[in-house]
């Protein structure tokens, strides 16, 4: 559960924001999208392997600078 605590004299747009920002970071709206349908677990397995190599190859550019 994400939850954002408003500060002393901060609009309702900024808070907003924030909360915005901070769903955007703990995934929650790709979650909800990725359970709305069943996925078969070849797709899965696929998906996983994608995000891995997207992770690896990153880290990979990241120790080259």
């Amino acid at each position: 559960m994400t939850d954002v605590k408003a500060g002393d004299r901060e609009s309702f747009e900024s808070l907003l924001r924030r909360f915005s920002k901070r769903v955007q970071q703990d995934g929650i709206l790709s979650e909800v999208r990725r359970r709305g349908y069943y996925e078969k677990p070849s797709v899965k397995r696929k998906r996983k392997a994608a995000t891995k190599r997207r992770k690896t190859a990153r880290a990979a550019r990241m120790t080259r600078s």
